[in-house]
């Protein structure tokens, strides 16, 4: 029996939460990443669970995944993989890198040289290495969820604007309340560990969710809702530059994904609402006079969605 996207979601995030405690919007977003097949950047200071939720949502799903920690010393070949001469068949063959996976956990990304990062931008956008010209097909679902500290400068190279535009959503994990900060610690006492997380969910169940998700109904009026969004970002003051249609299709995509995270097919401008932030906040960036009065693209992405005109959609998005 084929299940539903809200039924996958129940499963890899019931799961997910044995380890993850007291953030089940943020897990709830990473589902919805994953329904969309979108790369995930979980940013935020040390201790927080940024590698620990990339490893349950990886230990998940029943496919294939890989761990690169990003350091100075990494080559693109590493993750990409390389042509390799065979003496005895006196012929080259391709030895796949680390990114042909399913999921791919990228560990402090912003520890690789420009280069190494760079190597992301082809699979990231195309679902395809290319080496010494021949194109090499990554298997699918294909996910990278990057983590990265935002504190720490030494040794880091910033990401590039082309490579922060590949993330689907950045996801922020924040300190927990008293309460699961306590279960957390009851946890780590008791010896839960990620590694030892079933897979709940194997990979065909898992494209019947995604194709599910992106079939998932959308008012017109809720497509041009997105779209007044992302091209007022584009027009603000403070804004040097806005987000691109990549980012409206990123922003329409995730609603579709999160509406299925709640069991339903459709879509609601309350959805568009919700992911605005984790799609848009990361893609946006600000004139040097905004940074200089501490205004963050955060503040911008509210004022626009407490200005802009919401339209008047039917409960069931018809």
């Amino acid at each position: 029996m084929t299940q539903t996207p809200g039924q996958v979601y129940e499963l890899i995030a019931a799961n997910v939460q044995k380890v993850v405690r007291g953030k089940p919007q943020v897990v709830r977003l990473a589902v919805a990443a994953l329904f969309s097949e979108g790369h995930l950047l979980v940013e935020d200071v040390p201790g927080l669970g940024k590698t620990t939720l990339a490893r349950c949502l990886a230990r998940s799903i029943g496919g294939s995944w890989n761990r690169i920690q990003f350091t100075p010393d990494l080559l693109p070949g590493d993750v990409t993989g390389v042509q390799v001469y065979h003496q005895g068949d006196e012929e080259f063959a391709f030895h796949p890198g680390s990114v042909f996976a399913n999921v791919v956990l990228a560990d402090e990304i912003n520890r690789g040289t420009p280069k190494t990062q760079s190597a992301l931008l082809e699979v990231m956008s195309e679902r395809r290495v290319t080496v010494d010209a021949v194109s090499h097909e990554v298997p699918r679902p294909f996910l990278v969820i990057a983590t990265q500290n935002p504190i720490e400068m030494a040794g880091t190279y910033r990401l590039p604007e082309a490579q922060l535009d590949r993330f689907l959503m950045r996801l922020r994990m924040g300190y927990p309340d008293r309460a699961s900060e306590a279960l957390i610690v009851m946890s780590d006492r008791a010896g839960v560990d990620p590694d030892e997380l079933p897979a709940v969910v194997d990979v065909p169940t898992l494209r019947g969710a995604i194709a599910q998700a992106r079939a998932a109904r959308i008012d017109p009026a809720v497509i041009d809702y997105a779209t007044s969004i992302t091209a007022a970002t584009r027009q603000h003051p403070e804004v040097r530059y806005g987000a691109s249609p990549r980012g409206t299709i990123a922003l329409v995509s995730a609603a579709q994904s999160l509406a299925a995270t709640y069991g339903r097919a459709f879509v609601t401008v309350d959805d568009i609402k919700e992911v605005a932030h984790p799609v848009l906040d990361h893609r946006l960036i600000l004139k040097p006079e905004a940074e200089l009065r501490q205004r963050e693209a955060e503040g911008v992405v509210a004022d626009l969605l407490a200005q802009l005109p919401v339209p008047v959609t039917s409960a069931s998005g018809v």
